[in-house]
């Protein structure tokens, strides 16, 4: 479909990409992965035909049609409705529609067979293009995007960016372009919204390129990921997942080979430097120094999963209760938020708040801050001090400040080695850190930002939506920083494999109250799913418009006496069918580590027939261990 084929690209003298290519099949699901500032967004960019490569070719099929959601549509603003909106996707059937509204009028005044005759072809041709049908779809589309149907016809002026930008997202969808391409989709995206989006895409029948941070959404979208690293795009037939196993594998072998390369180049320089000064000698040692100028040298392998090496304390331990609210009540006009909620935090919980957007999840933030007047009773424990990051937080970053300067004004008793160390874990290094603070990107001050939060030596850490505008490294640190933080904290997240890594508890607002569930992530997930309440997926959405479901409970009677037994008898099938496959697992990752192993041996890496034979075997044994791994899964289902 589109073939990109030693692409070049330069930023003044920088090569964003030098010889590069990739082939973008049809229906293919693509992830782009790679560090902040390595081309990403650039890419797209150019597979829209906003830039232009500097070398290369990018080819695409006569048929190939484009949809590209990115950042800079949160500017575009109208007094239409965002229903009107979204339906300029169907650009040939509102032409038609308004031909049809002109036919129907002029006929009012003045009838004949002409009209009707070519009524009758536009009728013919709007229905072919089920023009009758557009504007229920356009309303499912934005109502799975979060939209009330009492928002559909409000004009598109009066919603925030974020909202903007799904109204957006909604109208590229309906186009149903043959390639869609996501810079960032889930940055403006409550949790329901995000998984609406998945399941969308896993249905979607045409390509997919997404740019995202957030891993389980990538893992539950693509089924090929493409890192962009050292100038290159490296092709990875698989999800995010399948990428990091896959990468460590690629990395070893490629550490093998580098070590391997540099051991003879160390010989060779040896050998010319005993014998370049001897006559009998200066032949051969020439024709080694050429024979290292030829070498293709095998890069070192660059770890890009960087480790937060830094102890993040706090002078005051905080008393054993962190806060309480009591009888708390909060509304905007007619909007109610809490209604006499009761919430409290001892030391040691660190919360995620997650849930819908305009639940009110940041009010709450504000509230525990002391920003936002209340009805009823806030209390913070003893000892407690707090600091607090939001998003618009970052324009109080001081822009004519160094990074350096920005970090020790949060806390003046660190030294500058300390500062200095403290930035290095948040991938500012050496000179980096003599930056302004006006120079950086978006993500850059975000991760300053969250320095200064975690050096504030607050013990009780307030965070609305931490991970946007990060990168998945980026991310990796916070989560290292929060693991390893001692104090008490809230946050507000979507990101789930984010909150699954730090969270102990979690938070959600029901029925205007505030509700704890204690727990991680994943058993927060579960108890929904048994409760009957998880968040509603597209199919849900579908059945909630034309049906009230009412869930009942069975009931015990004696003619369950032999289903009972039925019941008892399948399980013990069951039970050994996983007893089985579970053997099978074991077998087949005991088979998994040798052909490591091997791959790990010099005689192989060294050998490309050799490596290339193992690979296959590698990759064949994989695909059957992920297949055993999936038939366990479900087994575990039905017997639960």
């Amino acid at each position: 479909m589109i073939s990109i084929t030693n692409l070049s690209y330069y930023l003044g003298d920088r090569a964003l990409y030098d010889g590069a290519s990739l082939h973008i099949k049809p229906k293919e699901k693509i992830g782009l992965i790679g560090l902040n500032g390595t081309g990403k967004s650039t890419l797209l960019r150019m597979l829209h035909g906003e830039y232009q490569p500097d070398g290369g070719n990018i080819s695409k099929s006569g048929d190939c049609s484009i949809g590209f959601l990115n950042q800079d549509l949160l500017s575009y603003q109208t007094d239409d409705s965002i229903l009107a909106v979204a339906m300029q996707a169907f650009e040939r059937a509102n032409e038609l529609q308004k031909q049809m509204d002109d036919i129907l009028h002029e006929m009012e005044l003045n009838y004949h067979d002409a009209l009707i005759d070519r009524l009758a072809r536009v009728q013919e041709e709007f229905e072919a293009l089920d023009g009758y049908t557009i504007q229920s779809k356009a309303e499912e589309i934005l109502e799975g995007l979060g939209f009330s149907t009492d928002d559909l016809h409000r004009p598109l002026r009066l919603f925030s960016g974020g909202w903007r930008m799904r109204v957006m997202l909604a109208k590229l969808l309906l186009q149903k372009p043959s390639l869609l391409m996501l810079d960032e989709p889930t940055n403006h995206l409550d949790l329901p919204s995000i998984q609406w989006v998945e399941k969308y895409i896993q249905n979607y029948e045409g390509a997919v390129i997404v740019v995202s941070h957030d891993r389980q959404f990538l893992d539950n979208t693509i089924d090929v990921t493409v890192e962009v690293a050292n100038q290159k795009l490296n092709y990875y037939g698989g999800n995010y997942s399948f990428y990091l196993e896959e990468k460590a594998l690629r990395n070893d072998i490629q550490r093998g080979a580098y070590e391997n390369q540099q051991a003879k180049i160390r010989q060779t320089e040896r050998f010319i430097e005993r014998f370049k000064a001897k006559a009998t000698k200066a032949k051969q040692a020439q024709s080694r120094v050429k024979l290292l100028n030829k070498m293709d040298r095998v890069d070192a392998v660059v770890d890009e999963n960087a480790k937060v090496h830094f102890k993040f304390q706090f002078s005051t331990q905080p008393g054993r209760h962190v806060f309480q609210l009591e009888d708390t009540s909060k509304a905007y006009a007619e909007k109610v938020i809490l209604s006499h909620t009761d919430i409290s935090m001892e030391r040691g919980d660190k919360v995620a708040l997650i849930g819908a957007n305009g639940k009110g999840k940041s009010t709450l933030l504000r509230i525990i801050a002391g920003t936002e007047e209340i009805d009823g009773v806030r209390r913070l424990g003893h000892n407690v001090k707090f600091t607090f990051y939001a998003q618009h937080q970052l324009e109080s970053l001081n822009v004519e400040h160094t990074i350096l300067e920005e970090l020790k004004y949060a806390n003046s008793t660190k030294t500058e080695t300390e500062c200095r160390t403290i930035l290095g874990c948040f991938l500012f290094t050496g000179e980096d850190v003599f930056k302004k603070i006006k120079v950086l990107s978006g993500g850059e001050k975000s991760r300053v930002a969250l320095a200064k939060v975690l050096v504030s030596e607050a013990n009780f850490l307030l965070l609305d939506e931490p991970t946007n505008h990060l990168d998945m490294q980026s991310v990796n640190i916070l989560i290292q920083a929060l693991q390893q933080y001692e104090g008490s904290f809230v946050v507000v997240s979507h990101d789930r494999y984010f909150v699954e890594s730090i969270a102990n508890k979690i938070w959600y607002i029901e029925d205007h109250q505030v509700k704890d569930y204690p727990g991680d992530y994943y058993e927060y997930e579960t108890w929904l799913e048994e409760r009957g309440s998880a968040p509603q997926t597209t199919e849900k959405v579908e059945l909630s418009k034309h049906a009230h479901v009412q869930s009942t409970k069975p009931v015990a009677t004696t003619a369950n006496a032999p289903a009972k037994e039925n019941s008892q008898q399948a399980r013990k099938q069951l039970e050994k069918r996983v007893a089985d496959i579970e053997q099978k697992i074991e077998g087949l990752e005991k088979q998994k580590a040798e052909i490591e192993a091997q791959m790990a041996d010099v005689a192989v890496f060294s050998s490309a027939p050799k490596l290339k034979e193992t690979q296959q075997r590698y990759d064949q044994l994989k695909k059957q261990l992920d297949q055993a791994n999936t038939d366990w899964e479900k087994l575990i289902e039905e017997l639960g």
